[in-house]
């Protein structure tokens, strides 16, 4: 298990981030839920989801993790 102060600056800083955003969807929600998704952007979000299937973008979770020094 990785201390904080085993982090480097990005690292906690980068945490710091994602434990304030999650917090806010948390408290505030989201404010896009439920509305439309313009055709432009739907057809982007599934080239890229099948993108990352095909193994030409994205990084395996597991390597994530190691990099971090997280597992």
């Amino acid at each position: 298990m990785v201390t904080v102060a085993q982090m480097t600056k990005d690292e906690l800083r980068e945490l710091i981030e994602t434990i304030v955003e999650q917090k806010l969807l948390e408290l505030l929600g989201d404010p896009d839920e439920g509305l439309p998704i313009r055709k432009a952007v739907r057809d982007r979000l599934l080239q890229q989801k099948k993108a990352v299937a095909r193994g030409e973008r994205g990084e395996p979770f597991e390597d994530v993790v190691k990099r971090l020094g997280l597992g």
